[in-house]
This record gives C-alpha cells, sequence and structure tokens, in this order.
C-alpha cells in the first residue's frame, strides 16, 4: 500500500507479480543418446521459471519429427509440446541434433540440444 500524506490523505493498493525467465534443470535433463536402428528414445527436457515455462522440441536442421503411434501409424510435425520427447521404431534418418526450447512469455527463452545417434544393428 503506498499513502501520499496531502490533505486529504491518499492511499493506493497495487499487486505487485514477480516473473522468473525459463531455466533448463540441466540434472534432470536427458543428454546424448546412442539409440539402436528400431529401438525407442526418450528425450526428457525440465525448466523452471514462473509462470511455468512451455517446453517444445524441434529438429535442430528443421526436418520432420516422426512420431509411431502404432504399427502402421506414423506422424510427422515441426514439433512437438511437453516435457517428454518419446521416439520409437527409430531408424537412421532420424539422427540428429534435437533441441528442448523452454519459453514463459518472461525473456529469454532457453534452449538445450541433445544428440540422437542411431547405430545398425547388422
Amino acid at each position: 500500500m503506498c499513502q501520499v500524506n496531502t490533505d486529504p490523505m491518499k492511499s493506493q493498493t497495487a499487486f505487485l507479480e514477480v516473473v522468473i525467465p525459463p531455466d533448463i534443470i540441466y540434472e534432470e535433463t536427458s543428454g546424448d543418446l546412442m539409440v539402436p536402428e528400431g529401438g525407442s528414445a526418450k528425450l526428457v527436457c525440465k525448466a523452471r521459471g514462473f509462470p511455468k515455462p512451455r517446453v517444445i522440441w524441434r529438429r535442430e536442421d528443421g526436418g520432420e519429427i516422426i512420431l509411431r503411434g502404432g504399427p502402421s501409424t506414423k506422424t510427422r510435425v515441426q514439433s512437438v509440446e511437453g516435457e517428454v520427447l518419446s521416439l520409437t521404431k527409430v531408424t537412421r534418418s532420424e539422427m540428429g541434433a534435437y533441441l528442448c526450447i523452454a519459453a514463459n512469455g518472461v525473456p529469454p527463452s532457453v534452449s538445450k540440444r541433445m544428440m540422437v545417434h542411431v547405430h545398425c544393428k547388422c
């Protein structure tokens, strides 16, 4: 509350909301992965801040992320929202750098790069 000693006296109440830019919690976030071809990869990206950051996954090369929902279901997307990116039945074409980007409207947004290496089960 702010009070000004005038005649007549005036007072004003205000609310202050403290915002915190996003920060990636490295101890709880995945590093680079080595995955056998046909195997699965689970990438985790945890972030903190206020308001709670939104996490988005993208491929660094701008390529599509392939999501497989069943034996014959395959969806190609530019980005995936959420702390966990699950890749199944991984092929060598999915090898490369993935970015997790955390943003909450308070600059700056932050990102972490994770490499997914796929080795042949020859």
